[in-house]
């Protein structure tokens, strides 16, 4: 299959393929974090960079079997105050429509956080032709993680969450708080600014997780993100897929 991938990361998309034994012609990646390219070169070295998906044109592929990716959604969060689909970040949703409805590829899948406004998760079910469907993480690996995702592959059946025992914390403005369901808070990009905002596995402040640790949380292979940074590897951990939901979608392309 060729495959064009749009907000690359850290090319969750390919482990996902792998995983999932799907044969990949041609990667095409769209990414313009330099450490996020360094990581997926480092791990798909025949990965062909494109860089910013807003100077990308049609005519610059052979046919595209699979489009994939995951717009920003710093303002879409329900976690923040944006400005949804007008936001300068998450406005870039409507470059994966307009290559979507240029390049027309025979399967599509694209990721979200669960907007915090539900005119912006109608807009984006238009848009993608669509209603997405809410996954969360915590069915596949002990973090709580809810995203939507738009896809005209049928999704397999999930598993039930499995009765995840565990003791996780997290800084609640003053002081860290248990997490009361055994499993991991959502991992999140500001992971890599330091403070209070990496998950703790006991009440004592200097008891944060690991990057190897957050990546087994994403279903990454141990040491995936090395070779950058632990603030680059905590931030580009958090923006990134949750592996084994995307694999258990794409194996329905078998």
């Amino acid at each position: 299959m060729n495959i064009l991938s749009l907000f690359d990361g850290i090319s969750c998309g390919q482990i996902a393929l792998e995983k999932a034994g799907i044969d990949v012609k041609i990667y095409f990646a769209s990414e313009v974090d330099k450490y996020a390219i360094e990581i997926t070169n480092k791990n798909y070295p025949t990965t062909i960079q494109i860089g910013d998906v807003r100077n990308i044109e049609k005519e610059q592929f052979p046919e595209i079997d699979l489009l994939i990716g995951g717009s920003p959604c710093q303002d879409l969060s329900i976690s923040k105050a944006g400005d949804g689909l007008n936001g300068k970040h998450s406005n870039l949703f409507f470059e994966y429509v307009r290559l979507l409805r240029e390049i027309k590829p025979k399967y599509f899948l694209f990721e979200n956080v669960m907007p915090r406004k539900k005119s912006w998760k109608e807009t984006m079910d238009y848009c993608l032709g669509t209603k997405g469907v809410l996954i969360n993480s915590n069915i596949f690996v002990q973090q709580n993680r809810p995203r939507y995702y738009w896809t005209n592959i049928k999704i397999n059946n999930t598993p039930l969450k499995p009765a995840w025992k565990g003791d996780y914390y997290q800084w609640r403005r003053t002081y860290y708080r248990k997490n009361k369901s055994g499993v991991c808070p959502c991992l999140m990009a500001n992971m890599g600014t330091g403070g209070h905002n990496v998950p703790l596995k006991s009440e004592n402040k200097q008891d944060k997780l690991t990057p190897l640790e957050c990546e087994r949380l994403q279903g990454l292979p141990d040491n995936y993100t090395e070779g950058v940074s632990n603030r680059q590897r905590y931030k580009l951990i958090g923006n990134a897929w949750t592996v084994p939901v995307v694999t258990n979608v794409f194996k329905r392309l078998r």
